[in-house]
């Protein structure tokens, strides 16, 4: 057990911060999983923007790799692309 005020603070801290980033990282999981389910490429194309956004924000926090979340991003565009066909 941490005996320093500093060390307690760092522990309620660490634990807030971990919560936050499995809510961002599986919300941003589930926005995915919803995009690749979506048929009609209007509703796919209007709701690319807002994953991207979750993307890039998880890869600025460093919850994800700048390289995953490029991969995810390209991915999904070119799913959202193919829909036209």
């Amino acid at each position: 057990m941490a005996h320093h005020k500093s060390a307690l603070k760092r522990i309620r801290q660490n634990e807030k911060r971990r919560l936050q980033n499995r809510y961002y990282k599986k919300t941003a999981r589930t926005a995915i999983k919803n995009l690749r389910e979506l048929k009609d490429q209007e509703e796919a194309k209007a709701f690319l923007p807002k994953v991207v956004s979750m993307i890039d924000r998880l890869a600025k926090k460093g919850n994800i790799h700048r390289n995953k979340a490029a991969n995810l991003k390209s991915g999904l565009t070119r799913h959202v692309n193919a829909l036209a066909s």
